[in-house]
């Protein structure tokens, strides 16, 4: 497929992570999007788990060189997006260069009534952290925390042998209770872990946890040091770009567990589910309270039109479904397809025209701190 360039745009091959809890190739919608965009073929046999796009050096985004959607401006076939970047920072727009340097900000990768329902928690810890925690009450926040922390702490630190002895209880009393009551979402969900980790302390962790199922076009976002697990599905997420990753279990890799239960804030609630903020026709935004980024969301009917206006900010483009085009003004169009990857800098306006159904996702930095920075400035400038 030929495409023709705008002289803004810059299309990427991104990089593809392939941790142990990813989906096998043939069945993995990241395997697919990676082998579209890098021309590479999908290992039927390996998993493949997140598709990144951004500057992160464990996996970074490259530029393609001249010939491959560049418009003729040569680039070397191996510079990093990052690298990039770091020689053309008038990119980024003044106000990212001021607060992050030459670097993207972000990377486009109740309890109470539990610890009752669930005895073999409490014979694992200890009754005693239990029973405290059982009485506090509502207002209590700050002993509710540190309580939360002591009994986390000591599931998390128990031995291999109690925590298999623990999760084989749990098993059986399901599956007895099973037959008798429908068990809870969580239950399931419990069952289903220990099948994929037997034995594992991420397996009786989950019922520390909220279970959330998100449709299409809902999201939700997770602070800093708030534990996670992605269960089953795909889905876009954005993150500030950081290497500060401490596992908890449901994995292979090295658990950190010390750092781990010395960082969780353990607040208790249900997280917000982000149903987007209509910004134009189709094209829906999802503004999380931080400064690193926000993702706009768009999703073209066949023959139809949508225009992304220019930001203070960079932005990365994905196409995740259909065919289309996407110009800058009265540039040339460039095709784009499933798998498409582009990078645009700041202060550029761009078009988006559907061949087919076009999906088409943008990660960049949160609008509302680029403005506020930009009337901070304005202000300092009258001073």
């Amino acid at each position: 497929m030929e495409t023709r360039s705008s002289p803004k745009l810059r299309r990427l091959r991104c990089s593809v992570q392939k941790y142990d809890w990813g989906r096998r190739g043939a069945e993995s919608r990241v395997a697919k999007l990676f082998a579209l965009n890098s021309g590479a073929e999908a290992d039927p046999d390996r998993p493949y788990a997140e598709f990144w796009m951004g500057t992160h050096g464990s996996g970074p985004s490259f530029l393609l060189p001249a010939g491959c959607g560049n418009g003729g401006h040569k680039v070397s076939p191996d510079v990093t997006l990052k690298a990039w970047i770091s020689s053309n920072p008038d990119v980024l727009g003044d106000k990212v260069v001021d607060e992050w340097g030459c670097d993207l900000p972000f990377l486009f990768k109740e309890l109470k009534q539990v610890l009752c329902d669930v005895p073999e928690i409490a014979e694992l810890v200890g009754s005693t952290d239990v029973e405290k925690f059982i009485k506090l009450g509502e207002q209590e926040v700050e002993k509710a925390k540190c309580l939360l922390q002591s009994i986390f702490t000591k599931l998390m630190s128990a031995s291999a042998d109690i925590v298999a002895l623990a999760v084989s209880q749990i098993k059986s009393r399901l599956e007895l209770e099973g037959q008798v009551r429908p068990l809870t979402d969580k239950e399931q969900l419990v069952l289903r872990l220990e099948k994929q980790y037997p034995a594992d302390v991420g397996v009786i962790s989950a019922f520390f946890l909220n279970y959330v199922r998100l449709n299409p076009g809902e999201a939700l976002y997770l602070g800093a040091n708030e534990p996670h697990a992605y269960v089953s599905g795909e889905c876009i997420e954005c993150m500030a770009t950081s290497d500060n990753v401490v596992r908890a279990g449901l994995t292979p890799k090295t658990k950190d567990i010390q750092t781990l239960c010395s960082m969780l804030t353990y607040k208790q609630g249900f997280p917000d589910i982000l149903k987007g903020v209509p910004l134009k026709t189709y094209i829906t935004r999802y503004i999380p309270p931080f400064d690193e980024f926000e993702v706009d969301r768009c999703v073209l009917p066949k023959g139809s039109s949508a225009v992304f206006s220019a930001v203070l900010g960079p932005s990365i483009f994905l196409v995740t479904d259909g065919e289309g085009t996407i110009n800058v003004g009265s540039v040339k169009q460039d095709v784009v397809a499933e798998g498409y990857v582009l990078f645009v800098p700041a202060n550029v306006e761009i078009h988006v025209t559907s061949v087919t159904e076009l999906h088409v996702y943008r990660a960049g930095v949160n609008d509302r701190f680029l403005k506020s920075r930009e009337l901070e400035n304005g202000k300092k400038s009258q001073i």
